[in-house]
């Protein structure tokens, strides 16, 4: 059985230079996830979504293979993050942050199988309040590479939508993007690799 892997057949998502932003044309992409609000390093929610996605990641990856005889490679954590007052989200009063917390589905999945999934984690006990499965149009995008903490990516947001946004003409079109390419329970601040995403459209 042929085991799918999102980085590897679709490359240029999950790949950046380190410090320098490149254009990308991301087809639309399904998700679970699980939205919410609050400092991502002390708010229970999120932890508790973080661990809804994989539960309910992991179901569905069985229960395909065991249904549809398809298997694949969970994919790597993503996050859209927001504020309602965006100047709360460039000076890091992450208190007032929000964020939506996903991770990607292959394309032969649709809503009625990752629902029926979710229905069978619960059955097992699982916590899976608040999970959707949904369908994100990105398009054209602005990508880059920060390796180390992600309380450093300030330098580079800034060069992002500060210099290569209107020096190329173009302007925000959607949210930001996170995409972990790493663990960081496992791995150090220092080695964290984050690959920064920015939906764009052209200046009218």
């Amino acid at each position: 059985m042929q085991k799918i892997d999102l980085k590897t057949a679709l490359p240029a998502l999950y790949n950046a230079p380190r410090g320098r932003f490149v254009i990308v044309d991301v087809p639309p992409m399904s998700y679970l996830a699980v939205e919410g609000k609050g400092d991502p390093n002390t708010s229970p929610a999120y932890a508790a979504a973080i661990e809804t996605l994989y539960a309910a990641s992991y179901t569905l990856k069985f229960l395909t293979k065991a249904a549809m005889g398809r298997d694949y490679v969970v994919p790597q954590l993503e996050g859209l993050w927001w504020a309602d007052d965006m100047d709360d989200f460039a000076a890091r009063r992450k208190d007032r942050w929000r964020w939506r917390m996903m991770i990607a589905t292959p394309d032969f999945i649709d809503e009625p199988v990752a629902l029926r999934a979710v229905e069978k984690a619960r059955t097992k006990g699982k916590a899976l309040d608040g999970i959707a499965f949904e369908r994100l149009e990105e398009g054209r995008s602005v990508q880059a590479l920060h390796v180390g903490s992600y309380d450093d990516e300030g330098p580079a947001l800034e060069a992002l939508h500060k210099r290569f946004l209107p020096d190329n003409g173009l302007t925000p079109a959607g949210l930001h993007h996170e995409i972990y390419l790493n663990d960081p329970r496992r791995t150090p601040a220092e080695k964290l690799r984050t690959l920064l995403r920015q939906p764009v459209r052209a200046v009218a």
